[in-house]
C-alpha cells in the first residue's frame, strides 16, 4: 500500500506565485551516472546536459478540485535533469528526472514522501531584496543565489553554451512530464503537468552557491540560464505506471 502511495494516486493543483529556474550545463558523461533506465538524457549539441535547480512559491497546494481554503503554502526547492523517455506508445517524451527536493515546511516533507519518491527534506528559506539586489538564501542547505532585480539589459551568461534566449528557454522547464523509475520492478511513474500561460522572462544572476551541486561532485557545471514565470495555476494529473523492457 506504501509503495503504490507514492506513485502520484490523485492529481494534485497548486497556484505558483513564482518559479525562478537556474539551468546548468554539464557534460553529458558526468549526469550519465545519475540517470536510471530506461531514461536518457536531453542533450545539447549531443554534449552538454542540463541540471535545473527551480525555486517555487506555491500557494494553496491541494488535490485537485479539493477548496482552495483546504490548500497549504511551500516554498520548494527541486534539483532536476532534463531527460527523454519512448513509452509504450513508441512516443518520445520530454520530461524532468527528480534527484532532489527542498522545502520550508516539515509537513510538506511528510506528505511529499508518502506521495512522491521525490526525496524531500525540510530546509531554511530566507528571501532578502535590498535596493536592485534579491537574495534566496538557506545556511541548511549551503545554497545562496542572488540576483539583480531591477537590470534590463539581460544577457545571457558568459558560461552559456546557448547563443540565444531563444535556444536557452527549450531548457528552461517546466517539461510536460516529470519521470520516477524503478529499476529493480522495470517500471516508470510518468507525471504530466498541465499549466497555461507559461511565459518566462529572464533574469540576472549576479553570484550562486549551490551546495547540493557540490555534493554531486561534477567536474565541470556552468550557468546556462536564469528564467521566472508569475502567477500561475498548475495541476499534475494522476501518476500513470509503465514497465519497460
Amino acid at each position: 500500500m506504501l509503495s503504490y502511495l507514492k506513485n502520484h494516486p490523485f492529481p494534485v493543483e497548486a497556484f505558483f506565485e513564482r518559479s525562478l529556474v537556474l539551468t546548468f550545463a554539464v557534460p553529458k558523461e558526468q549526469i550519465e551516472p545519475l540517470i536510471p533506465c530506461p531514461l536518457t538524457l536531453d542533450t545539447f549539441q549531443n554534449e552538454w546536459a542540463f541540471i535545473a535547480v527551480a525555486m517555487v512559491q506555491t500557494n494553496n497546494l491541494r488535490p485537485k478540485d479539493f477548496p482552495s481554503v483546504l490548500g497549504n503554502n511551500f516554498f520548494l526547492i527541486g534539483y532536476r535533469v532534463f531527460v527523454r523517455y519512448r513509452n509504450l506508445a513508441n512516443k518520445n517524451l520530454r520530461g524532468l528526472f527528480i534527484l532532489k527536493s527542498e522545502t520550508d515546511k516539515k509537513k510538506m516533507q511528510y506528505l511529499g514522501n508518502i506521495f512522491t519518491h521525490y526525496n524531500y527534506t525540510t530546509t531554511d528559506i530566507h528571501i532578502s531584496n535590498q535596493g536592485q539586489s534579491e537574495t534566496i538564501q538557506s545556511n541548511r542547505s549551503n545554497f545562496e543565489v542572488n540576483l539583480n532585480i531591477e537590470r534590463q539589459d539581460l544577457t545571457l551568461p558568459d558560461s552559456s553554451p546557448f547563443d540565444s534566449w531563444k535556444e536557452a528557454r527549450r531548457f528552461a522547464g517546466p517539461l510536460p512530464f516529470t519521470f520516477t523509475c524503478n529499476e529493480q520492478e522495470r517500471t516508470v511513474i510518468i507525471i504530466e503537468g498541465v499549466r497555461n500561460n507559461w511565459k518566462p522572462e529572464p533574469v540576472h544572476v549576479t553570484d550562486y552557491h549551490i551546495g547540493f551541486l557540490e555534493r554531486l561532485e561534477l567536474k565541470t557545471y556552468k550557468l546556462a540560464s536564469a528564467f521566472e514565470v508569475k502567477n500561475i495555476p498548475y495541476y499534475w494529473k494522476k501518476g500513470k505506471l509503465e514497465r519497460w523492457g
